[in-house]
């Protein structure tokens, strides 16, 4: 009965920091709100995400070059400044054109582009033409299971990782290709009697091989009634399969769309926002990417139309390959990067939570729940990243940006709940340069990754949600007068006396409590460069009250 009650205590007090977080924003960012909420056009953003839908994206292919160009083009015909930038990529190019696998007698095709869209492993080499080989399976693929099969000059099935069947069959045994299952738990059961929809037994999670020009060897991914068929025969004895393999290597260099709203007051001080290109996912990260497109196109139309006043720093928007994107921007404006104040990931934002099971998120820039484990601050399936107690650093970010999504809620409905600082996406570069970051997205998804992560599961509504709440955010941080860090000074303490409240409920040691108050201490006093007008002496003395307070 006690720990009942203390899940009851704890989610009292998790509630009473959420209506903490729900009062009146500061002036500016109700102003830009109601200027952004009803110009971010999901229906623009739809359309990114079915365009860059119709690829395979990795960097230098001419799937992400011609999704580089359509996010290009979409900008500058809504007036934007764009440029693009150009680097060299740190792996090939690639893509194929043909990737089947079939029964060698009936002709049965287990596996093909056309219907399974992204089974064949990246950097696979093509197989010069059909190729007929014998189909060993070799269950959960370990070192023993290889033992009394012999696989050289076949294709190994199995349900370890493509990369361990990869070392195993390929590099060590003479294999000329591997078909893998294996998937994350949470895309679906393992146990097909436990499959809660039709689509789960034929979803699978691509993957890629080593690119290995003397191998030259391919990998396949398989959902559940694939390999389940294959299994099935080769309980009848030996089963041959007949693979076709066309693709291309592509070396040219990584391309990157930058766009920039020019700041008035202090154009040298950014507010960054980040969308990566790469991955074939409709919600990864299509969505990101046309989230971020809508978000842009709604703030410059809504200056252009005097709705809002010109941002007193410089809003910068970057599309480009996950992470790499990020540090070439980072180290081609070392100087621009030192004055850089917040950052924004737009990865996943636009799922359709009732499809895909996941919920939108606000993955935080860390804060003390990524180092102490916290019962109201679950991580994610993702999994937790480690983080060092000294590298911590406070800051106005988390609860602002909070705020604004719950502004948007309030409106609309839009469940927003939080996570952990996990990492893998392009804030954790911004975070390692410094600057305060945070991820929006969705999780925990059953297609993350997979085949079917089509735009039927993705949501315009979603899109117009974070494209609204990361605007407004951006536009604020980058705008904000001394009214508005009066106002974000009182939200700040607010959620620092919510949490304090929080932590003491469920059983914080001395050592995570002062961890909070030199937390939220560091964000009151990040408050005072927050006006675009320069430092206050109102807002100084509303820190130090705040901060005696704690």
């Amino acid at each position: 009965m006690r720990s009942v009650a203390r899940v009851a205590v704890i989610a009292a007090l998790a509630a009473a920091t959420a209506r903490a977080q729900t009062a009146a924003l500061p002036p500016g960012a109700e102003r830009a709100y109601q200027a952004v909420q009803a110009r971010v056009d999901g229906n623009a953003a739809m359309d990114v995400v079915r365009f860059m839908d119709r690829y395979w994206r990795i960097a230098g292919n001419p799937g992400f070059n011609a999704s580089v160009d359509d996010i290009r083009d979409r900008l500058q015909r809504a007036g934007l400044q764009v440029a693009i930038g150009g680097y060299p990529s740190r792996g090939r190019g690639w893509d194929y054109q043909v990737g089947t696998v079939a029964f060698a007698d009936t002709g049965e095709v287990l596996l093909s582009r056309d219907r399974d869209r992204v089974s064949l492993c990246i950097n696979s080499f093509s197989t010069a033409g059909p190729l007929e080989a014998p189909l060993v399976d070799v269950g959960a693929g370990t070192p023993a299971d290889y033992e009394g099969r012999d696989v050289k000059g076949a294709v190994v099935l199995g349900s370890a990782s493509v990369q361990q069947l990869w070392q195993q069959a390929v590099k060590q045994r003479g294999a000329i290709g591997v078909i893998s299952t294996s998937v994350a738990p949470y895309i679906r059961p393992g146990d097909p009697g436990q499959f809660t929809s039709e689509d789960q037994q034929d979803v699978f999670q691509w993957g890629s091989v080593p690119y290995d020009e003397a191998a030259k060897a391919f990998g396949f991914k398989a959902s559940w009634r694939a390999a389940a068929k294959m299994r099935d025969r080769l309980k009848s004895g030996p089963v041959k399969v007949k693979v076709d393999v066309q693709s291309t290597f592509y070396d040219g260099p990584a391309r990157m769309v930058v766009a920039e709203i020019p700041g008035t007051v202090k154009p040298d001080e950014r507010i960054v926002m980040v969308a990566h290109i790469q991955e074939p996912g409709a919600n990864d990260d299509g969505s990101g990417c046309g989230t971020l497109v809508a978000l842009a196109i709604a703030l410059h139309d809504a200056i252009a139309s005097k709705a809002l006043a010109p941002p007193g720093r410089t809003l910068t928007f970057i599309w480009g390959d996950e992470n790499r994107a990020s540090c070439q921007w980072m180290s081609s404006h070392a100087e621009q990067t030192k004055s850089v104040q917040y950052m924004f990931s737009m990865d996943m934002t636009g799922e359709d939570v009732t499809k895909t099971g996941g919920t939108f998120l606000i993955e935080k820039q860390a804060d003390p729940s990524a180092v102490w484990p916290r019962p109201s601050d679950p991580h994610t399936a993702w999994g937790a990243s480690q983080v060092k107690p000294e590298e911590l650093k406070g800051s106005l970010l988390n609860d602002l940006h909070l705020a604004v999504c719950l502004r948007r809620a309030k409106d609309t409905g839009w469940i927003v709940k939080t996570n952990p600082y996990e990492g893998g996406s392009d804030h954790t570069e911004f975070k390692n340069s410094g600057i305060p970051s945070l991820l929006n997205w969705h999780f925990t998804d059953r297609y993350y990754h997979t085949n079917l992560d089509r735009p039927d599961k993705t949501s315009t509504a979603e899109m117009i949600n974070v494209g609204t709440a990361v605007a407004t955010s951006a536009w604020f941080l980058a705008s904000a007068d001394e009214k508005d860090a009066l106002a974000t000074v009182d939200l700040i303490a607010a959620a620092a006396a919510a949490r304090l409240a929080l932590e003491k409920g469920q059983g914080a040691s001395e050592q995570i409590l002062s961890a909070w108050r030199t937390w939220y201490s560091e964000a009151l006093n990040s408050a005072r460069r927050l006006a675009v007008t320069g430092p206050s002496a109102s807002v100084d003395e509303a820190v130090k009250r705040a901060i005696a307070r704690l």
